[in-house]
Formats: structure tokens, sequence, C-alpha cells
């Protein structure tokens, strides 16, 4: 077989061809790339590499570099996407076939984080090029092709690569992520009043060392005040010293990564500067020798001048647990999806969505508004905001309450995609109203609560008048199965404890709750693996590898059946309980999310 046939035997997308549909988004377009159409053609990896390759050894090899596409934003969650393996693989899944081995066929999977739940992208590994080259992202070595792949999964997510001009880091590190992001302005001139949440949160009351060491961040500039980084272009903070001046003052550094791929800076701590006489050559030497293409020191001071903004994504552990950027404690998310109405300025502001928030403990409490498919609505000038109302139970008369003052909320509209706002929160009841601020504007949102003690939230309907019919409140769990890792089998084998063990507590007053528990896999239509899951009664502060083991399930969804949700409905009694979701045979990778819904007549 000729080398052409084996090419024309491979995998080619017809939701995302190979031309300009995939490229802009209308015929007429304006962004600057616009003007290299006709210069772009489409070509696989081994057409432009000898030796193409999905990761490199050498780390230093994959770091990213942007092309003629202005997705500095994009790139910047790249980067910092490869210093959490797990994430990494999250989001590349392993194991697929590549170039030179016998299955691969021209096919690569990639996974986003939308609206609540990760979706999964199938795309070719045709890529744009011009001159045989990559034009738009690409590795610092021309035979890596993990980033050039991901862009284009992510430009197909979000409908053309022109889409990618010009965005947010929040965003995409939100994507890529599934967490919270968090953004700061630096300079004081330009603080907006809602730049504050209800916590009275800025960037200075945080540990920047801290920051640095444990969370992926990113920083950006407005307009440089030197002129040599450039305007609306954003960079990867990659590392945090403290070191001290042979003049025994005390001086903060940081290394700062370029997405350009090239070095921009031209303060006194770039590579011949006049800064690095300040130190002790042993101490200068090596940091000096850390720098790589790319990048460049600046001290703190520097810092604040030459940068607008930072933007910080909540850090996670080794097991995937988000953690709280304040304390460092895991906390916990529920989530719902809704449509939204209009802002409070108007009449019909009681109108909107609301959703009850029960607080169980004192403790910290993110909550978070995600507007879903922004770049398809018609509303996407709008603005979005996020209200609390405490009521004192249940049947707060509803007029009344919204007359009042909020007890917390993100003070204004904001143009994102997503607000948050950080709060402690004592036990009781709160409303929570999410609105866009047009009058008459709808959109989908998905709204997440997340705490380091025991919430619920669940949506409210008006008028209270069922107070005796059933409702339903209902916490989800996020995981995943990994090979070697998390992924044990079912009881069947003897790794089944390695499985993600989730736990839960049943509260009740009145004896035995109802509960309908479900296991969602995230898989392909008709790649699913055959699921169950069994639950375990457990005691308090127990050793939970060493009790489960001595112990039958008191619940089971089983037989494992190949199918992407299955279900049970049941009642126990009030305790303390572990679901542990399986596939049927060990090593099988995969996403799932598990939902406990607790049936409830009142919280009164």
């Amino acid at each position: 077989m000729e080398q052409s046939d084996i090419y024309n035997a491979l995998f080619e997308d017809p939701d995302f061809p190979a031309d300009s549909h995939s490229l802009f988004s209308d015929l007429h377009s304006s962004t600057p790339v616009s003007k290299f159409s006709d210069d772009i053609t489409w070509m696989r990896p081994q057409e432009v590499s000898q030796q193409p390759r999905l990761f490199s050894e050498n780390l230093q090899e994959n770091h990213v570099k942007q092309g003629i596409l202005g997705d500095c934003w994009f790139l910047c969650a790249c980067a910092a996407l490869q210093c959490n393996d797990r994430l990494l693989k999250q989001v590349i899944p392993s194991g697929q076939a590549t170039w030179g081995e016998k299955e691969y066929n021209g096919c690569f999977l990639f996974r986003f984080w939308q609206f609540g739940r990760w979706v999964e992208v199938v795309v070719d590994d045709r890529l744009p090029c011009i001159d045989a080259k990559l034009c738009f992202s690409r590795c610092q070595c021309q035979d890596v092709f993990w980033v050039a792949l991901l862009e284009k999964a992510y430009a197909k997510l979000n409908g053309t690569y022109e889409r990618l001009w010009a965005g947010q880091v929040c965003e995409a590190l939100v994507d890529l992520c599934g967490g919270v992001a968090k953004r700061w302005k630096l300079k004081a001139s330009e603080k907006e009043e809602c730049e504050t949440d209800a916590s009275g949160s800025t960037l200075e009351k945080f540990n920047l060392s801290d920051i640095v060491d444990n969370c992926m961040m990113s920083c950006c500039v407005h307009s440089s005040h030197r002129g040599s980084l450039g305007e609306y272009h954003a960079f990867v903070v990659m590392e945090h010293v403290s070191v001290i001046k042979m003049c025994g003052d005390s001086l903060v550094l940081l290394r700062i990564r370029n997405p350009w791929g090239r070095r921009c800076w031209d303060g006194p701590w770039k590579e011949d500067g006049d800064g690095w006489e300040q130190l002790d050559p042993e101490i200068a030497l090596p940091l000096r020798s850390r720098v790589e293409e790319g990048e460049f020191w600046v001290d703190e001071i520097e810092f604040g001048k030459e940068f607008d903004e930072v933007t910080v994504a909540y850090p996670f552990s080794i097991e995937g647990h988000m953690k709280s950027l304040w304390t460092g404690e895991f906390i916990t998310p529920e989530k719902r999806k809704s449509i939204a109405g209009g802002s409070r300025n108007t009449n019909s502001f009681s109108c909107n969505p609301k959703f009850w928030l029960k607080i169980q403990e004192v403790g910290e409490v993110l909550l978070c508004l995600n507007e879903v498919n922004r770049l398809s609505l018609s509303v996407s000038k709008g603005a979005l905001i996020l209200f609390n109302f405490k009521g004192e139970e249940e049947e707060t008369h509803l007029p009344r309450t919204l007359q009042e003052a909020p007890c917390l909320s993100t003070l204004c509209h904001a143009y994102e995609r997503e607000v948050s706002v950080h709060c402690v929160l004592s036990p009781g009841y709160y409303l929570v109203i999410p609105s866009i601020f047009l009058q008459g504007a709808e959109g989908r949102f998905l709204m997440r609560a997340f705490s380091t003690g025991q919430l619920s939230l669940r949506g409210k309907k008006y008028p209270a008048n069922a107070k005796n019919d059933a409702e339903w409140e209902t916490i989800s769990f996020d995981g995943q199965w990994l090979k070697g890792n998390s992924a044990g089998g079912s009881r069947n084998f003897s790794t089944h404890f390695a499985n993600p063990i989730l736990p839960f507590k049943v509260n009740s007053d009145t004896g035995k709750t109802t509960l309908n528990i479900v296991l969602q896999q995230h898989c392909q239509t008709g790649k699913c693996h055959a699921i169950g899951f069994h639950i375990y009664q457990v005691a308090h502060n127990t050793d939970l590898n060493k009790c489960l083991k001595d112990q039958e399930p008191i619940k089971s969804c089983t037989p494992h059946r190949y199918t992407e949700e299955i279900s049970i409905m049941c009642v126990l009694p009030p305790g303390n309980y572990v679901i542990i979701p399986s596939t049927y045979e060990p090593d099988c990778v995969g996403f799932f999310t598990v939902s406990i819904a607790t049936r409830i007549d009142s919280w009164a």
C-alpha cells in the first residue's frame, strides 16, 4: 500500500472538517488570522515531522509555544496543566495509539469540563499548517504534538479556531481542571468595587509563595509599562523564591513563562540585567540556569507594576479533591442546573430561579455561578450576579425577604462566564438567587456550592404551599477509575477496595429515609463499561479499608451492566455510609458521577 493510500484510510472527522469552516466563524472574519486563510493547508504530524510524538520525556520539549492564533489565555491553562499529572491524564487519556503504532488510525480523544460534567471530544490529527509547519500552537520541540491536538479539540468544542482568539485564562482553567478559578486585579487605580467578594478577599491577604507553590497561577498585562510585554497578553507564573541580597535585605523573585516562547523582558532581572549583581553568585547562578526559552525573572515590586491581574486555580490534591484557597481544607461540591431570568433592578427579579442552601455546620462556603454556552448565547452582553438571602425557615415570606438587603452577594454584575463568592456561613437556611442583568434575557447556567462542612443545595418552587409534598435533596460526587490506581473492578477481584470510596451520611429524626442513588458513567455511545456499586454502613472515624473487608454491603446495584446509568431506590436508617462504584473488570478507565437524592418532607 502506498503512503498516500495509508493517509486516505485514516480517520477524518466529518464534524470538524479540514477546511475554512473549522477555521472561521463566518466568511467575513475580521481577526488577524484571516489574512493567512489562503496560505493554510492541513497536514498530519507524520507529514511535517519524521519522528512525531504526543509527549516527550524531556519536559522542556513539551512546553507550549503560541502561533499566529491569539489564544495565549488557553495556552496558559495548558502550561499549568503540565504541572499536575493527574489532571493532564484526565484531559488527555493515556494509552492512545500514536504514530508508528499498529493501532494508530489518526483519531485522538480529549476531555473538557463543561456545565457540570466531563465531555469527550474526538478529533482527527489533521492540523493547520503554513509552509509545512504548524501555524497555530505547538510545543517547543516541533516533533511533539500534544498541545496542537488539544488546541484543535478545544476549537471543535467552541465551534472554530477563530473563537479561541482572545479569552479569559480563568475560563480555560475551569474547562481543563473542572474546578474554580479566582481573578484579582493588581493595580490599585484599576480595582473595582466588585473586585472584592463578600469575604473581603484580595490577593494581598494571601501568601504569594503558597499560591505559586500549590496552585496553577497566571498573570496578564493590559498594556506594558516598559512596552516589552505586549498588550492584553497572558503569562504563566512558574516559580516563586525568596532570597537574601548581599546587603542583607530580603528579595522575592518570580519566574514567568511567556507563551510566545521568547524572552521579552527588559527589566533588571533579565538574562544579563544588573539586578543579578545584588545577589551572591552562588545564589544567582542556579536561578539564572533555571530559566528556559521564553522565561524570565521579575521581582515582586516589578510584578505589581508591570502586570494588571492574576488568575489562580483552586488547588487539587493528588487524589483529585479540590481544596480551599483560604485554608487548604478539602471542599466538597453540590451543583444545580437551571434557566436564568432578569436582574434585581427590575420588578421581575423574583421570577428568577431560587435555591435553598442548607448549612449544617459553620464552615467555608464557595458559591459559583457558571453561564453555559456563552459563545452561542445572544445574551452574552448581559451579566451575572449571585445573591443570598438568609431565611429563618423554609417558609420564608418571599416578597418581604426580597425587600431586605442581601446578607451576601457578588456586589455587582460582571461580564464573566463565571462569578463566585467566598464566605463563612453559620448553620441555617439561605435563599440563593442567581440573575442576569438584562430584564427578559434568558440563559442556561450551572450553580455550584462547595463547603468544608456539610451543606445541601436544592431548587425551590414558589409558592411554598406544598409542605407535606415530597421533595428531594441531592448531593453529587464526580470521580474516575484510573488504571493501576482506582480501577479495582468488582467484588470478584481482590483489588475491589482500590475503587473510589465515597462517604455520605443519612440524618433523620423520624427513622428511616428513602434515597435514590444513581451511578452515571461518562462514555461514548457504545463504549460503556459494565458498572455497578455497593453501599456499606460504617462507624464514625473508623479505618475504612479494614472494616469494609470484614463486612457485606447492605445494599447493592448489581449485577454490573453495560449502560450509561444505573440506579436503585432504597430505605436506610440514620448513620454513616460509603458507596463504592466500580466497573466489572479491573483497570477499566473512565469518569463517573454518583448522585444521592434524599426524600424529605420539610426542613422544619
